[in-house]
């Protein structure tokens, strides 16, 4: 089928990667959609059609999905806000549209989870996605699962520590990931649409440098020009703190934590893809940080 003759419609286009889905999407001629909860976040994209909907209210969602080929599910949540949990989101909001995406005879359903998502399902995160997944799975509609390892935007948390004066790190640092940059992985994800790809496929994807926690760690500081300090902390505290914060702390405050610390423990290395490497982004936070000019 030709690009222009495709419609793709993206939910989540609001968010970190969504943007860079939709910028790309329009950029290589498929006719685009964007279904979102407020006008106000995706304002400006030339050549990009828009829907307002509420995504936990199902007849908001009636007739939307009316002649589109590929759905395209960016759609999750870090931080819990206004009230919506990780299962209010990534699992009921995404199910809501792939029920609607079955009714409208979509052709195939591409969703975001996390790489190795199922080996961390008792994060509160991973568990509401893998949920979701598995309900892409028996929906019987042609899929792709994308398992990023991490974006760029996650490892702002090295920088931000870094930006204070010092890095913590549990263990020896010597975990390793190689994260994505998200105009590189909606490239990558683009390239799925194709409806002669494998009809039901799962895609372990990260970008094109692994680097250990430590070497983030010192690539943060070189950017900002700071002298490298350290602070190792005992493995230990890490799983203490997993074990008392879902006993004490709420989830919406300890489900960002939660996810971070158990990463914290594996290493995140999936097949190398895209150009972009981590120095330059965080020579740009820097520059944004007005360390130097």
């Amino acid at each position: 089928m030709e690009k222009s003759k495709t419609n793709v419609t993206v939910v989540g286009a609001t968010g970190y990667l969504g943007k860079y889905v939709v910028r790309e999407l329009i950029s290589q001629g498929y006719n685009t959609t964007a279904l979102v909860r407020s006008f106000n976040k995706i304002n400006g994209i030339e050549s990009l059609k828009v829907k307002k909907v509420d995504f936990l209210n199902v007849d908001t969602l009636a007739g939307v999905l009316t002649q589109t080929d590929v759905l395209i599910s960016c759609l999750g949540i870090t931080r819990q806000q206004d009230g919506f949990s990780y299962m209010n989101v990534d699992y009921q909001a995404n199910l809501n549209v792939l029920e609607e995406a079955k009714k409208a005879g979509v052709k195939k359903v591409i969703y975001v989870s996390v790489y190795k998502g199922e080996h961390f399902k008792k994060t509160a995160l991973c568990a509401a996605k893998e949920k979701f997944v598995q309900e892409v799975k028996k929906s019987g509609l042609e899929y792709c699962i994308v398992r990023p390892t991490g974006f760029f935007s996650d490892m702002a948390d090295f920088f931000d520590m870094a930006l204070k004066g010092k890095v913590y790190l549990f263990g020896d640092g010597g975990c390793s990931i190689n994260p994505i940059h998200g105009s590189d992985l909606a490239k990558e994800m683009i390239e799925l649409i194709s409806l002669e790809k494998d009809l039901f496929q799962e895609l372990n994807i990260g970008g094109p440098v692994s680097y250990t926690q430590k070497e983030l760690a010192e690539l943060a500081f070189n950017a900002l020009r700071k002298p490298i300090k350290i602070v190792y902390i005992p493995n230990f505290f890490r799983r203490l703190t997993l074990i008392v914060g879902k006993l004490f702390i709420p989830t919406k405050i300890f489900g960002p934590i939660e996810f971070f610390l158990s990463l914290m423990s594996a290493d995140m290395n999936a097949p190398l893809y895209g150009q972009k490497e981590i120095t330059s982004y965080f020579d740009k936070l820097a520059k944004k940080a007005g360390t130097f000019k």
